[in-house]
């Protein structure tokens, strides 16, 4: 074991330590959205559909801990580029980790926004990003829509949902699980929907479904899935594009491609985006995050014309493979399931791609 612990892992330690003593008393005692005919809801939150319910203790997330090594960071490091956010038709921009800048259907939105220098819920710890933002917050232009999959913090950023709700212009309508709005509004940002599994909601030509995935949310020691998690479907007249959100592998996306089937007459959808990092340990991760051959079988199991590997290359420490492991593992995953090299790509931080029309 390997005792060369980092400032964050320090604290992540103590918080488990803490937290877990307290864990069992502090728990939610009352769901305001709690629907007795929908199974994944519970009196004290949310579970997902096909299992993954079980709550890490305190003592495995010490042993994850206790036997992590520090991968050497890549180089040379990790390429970026300049972001096109003027490119014509369908595209998507890839800013780091989880967050893409979408425009279809006449608009434009991003997923899970994540601009600081720590996905954490301090900036003085916790993993640090390694690439540079390849583009200021102030530059990027005015967002439609923000869509949130879960409270996670590097999926949910308080000062990067704040930077977006001051843009010019006024702010996007930020769509987000059941149970998120009441934390935008705590944080003074109303223009807000939230939305339950296979809930839509339309803006403009597009119209956005939540969709289940198999993980979990929580921001302290003691509100774990008390919200809900998931992805997004977003459908328009000239692109259909899901995002899945963070997940296991589960027979959820086989249920969101049969349940999308009778309005996708020209095919499934035209992009998936997928997450392919944070995988190892597989006995600590295997029940919340795909690895890459997962990815590529989910692929699959949508029938995606296409998809993006996210969820990859941004911060250091989440997980345990290096950074740059995922696009290699994705590779060989490729070449085991059959699916074409072009098939199931992945993006430079900063590189916008642009895609065919239906």
């Amino acid at each position: 074991m390997t005792l060369k612990f980092n400032q964050w892992r320090w604290g992540l330690l103590a918080l488990a330590l803490v937290g877990g003593a307290l864990w069992a008393a502090a728990q939610p005692t009352d769901n305001p959205a709690y629907n007795p005919a929908k199974s994944h809801h519970t009196p004290n939150g949310f579970q997902n559909r096909y299992g993954g319910n079980e709550i890490k203790s305190q003592w495995e997330v010490m042993k994850w801990q206790f036997s992590r090594s520090n991968p050497p960071l890549p180089d040379p490091p990790l390429p970026t580029t300049t972001p096109d956010f003027n490119a014509p038709g369908p595209s998507t921009t890839w800013l780091g980790h989880s967050t893409m800048l979408v425009q279809m259907g006449a608009l434009r939105f991003i997923t899970d926004p994540q601009f600081s220098e720590r996905a954490s819920p301090v900036q003085w710890a916790g993993p640090r990003r390694v690439v540079p933002l390849p583009v200021e917050v102030a530059a990027l232009p005015k967002l439609d829509v923000v869509l949130i999959s879960h409270n996670h913090y590097d999926h949910l950023d308080t000062a990067s949902v704040q930077a977006l709700a001051a843009q010019a212009g006024g702010p996007p309508l930020f769509i987000v699980p059941l149970g998120v709005k009441a934390w935008f509004a705590e944080h003074g940002i109303r223009n807000v929907v939230e939305l339950d599994w296979w809930d839509r909601h339309r803006v403009g030509a597009v119209e956005f479904v939540f969709t289940p995935a198999q993980h979990w949310s929580s921001r302290t020691p003691f509100d774990r899935r008390a919200t809900l998690w998931g992805g997004f479907a977003a459908l328009a007249p000239d692109f259909h594009l899901l995002y899945t959100g963070d997940t296991a592998y589960s027979p959820d996306f086989a249920d969101i491609r049969a349940h999308f089937q009778a309005e996708q007459a020209q095919g499934g959808f035209d992009l998936a985006l997928v997450p392919i990092g944070c995988y190892e340990p597989r006995w600590f991760m295997k029940n919340q995050h795909i690895n890459p051959a997962e990815a590529a079988q989910i692929h699959l199991d949508l029938g995606a014309k296409q998809s993006i590997g996210v969820h990859w290359g941004t911060f250091e420490g989440l997980c345990d493979e290096p950074l740059d492991q995922a696009p290699k593992d994705l590779a060989q995953a490729r070449q085991a399931l059959g699916v074409a090299d072009n098939a199931f790509t992945t993006l430079r931080h900063g590189e916008t791609r642009t895609w065919p029309t239906r």
